[in-house]
């Protein structure tokens, strides 16, 4: 790998990948909506950053993200002081060293919480107090990876060396410590018991 290289490989699927144009593809979607038709400008998604608050938190981690790849460490720094003004304005605490692919959706910041370990594809649809994590804290040798179009829900804890395959929906206040095949959906079986007083 290059050191214009992303992060890990998703079986390969992210191997190679050129960090720069990674950057351009996430801000492309995630600042801009475009579908990949459309030429990317720098000026359009600084005019978005600007003038529209809500995408603020996509372009801005994801540049501290890029910076974070960089071998200069002075933009690394700059990476982690931006990415700590996140946190303390957003309350999600996304890690640098994650790989995420392009199309991330955060529909509410509060409680996220995405270790470095994490490789995800494109798409992810993320909501509040969920957790990707690992066990063990010392060894981290270990992935936590997930496919494109993963949908998940509040108060979801996604925990161990596990490998969650694409398409798949996670319904709330689920926790995962097992795989999950591809095209699936995974719920906790929730009861609720009403009695008079």
């Amino acid at each position: 790998m290059t050191d214009n290289t992303a992060t890990p490989s998703l079986s390969g699927k992210f191997e190679n990948v050129d960090a720069y144009e990674h950057l351009k593809e996430c801000l492309r979607i995630e600042v801009l909506n475009r579908d990949g038709k459309k030429k990317f400008s720098w000026f359009k998604v600084l005019h978005r950053v600007v003038f529209g608050y809500k995408k603020n938190f996509y372009f801005w981690w994801r540049l501290a993200n890029y910076m974070h790849t960089r071998p200069s460490p002075g933009l690394r720094k700059c990476a982690r002081r931006i990415n700590h003004k996140l946190l303390r304005k957003y309350g999600a605490d996304i890690s640098l060293e994650a790989f995420i692919g392009p199309g991330m959706k955060v529909n509410h910041y509060v409680g996220i919480i995405i270790r470095a370990e994490s490789i995800i594809g494109k798409n992810i649809n993320l909501r509040q107090n969920t957790t990707i994590g690992r066990k063990d804290s010392i060894d981290t040798s270990g992935k936590i990876i997930i496919g494109d179009n993963v949908d998940i829900g509040a108060h979801s804890c996604i925990i161990g060396d596990i490998v969650i395959g694409d398409n798949v929906t996670i319904g709330a206040m689920t926790f995962i410590n097992k795989d999950v095949p591809a095209n699936s959906i995974v719920y906790s079986e929730k009861s609720m018991f009403i009695r008079s007083k």
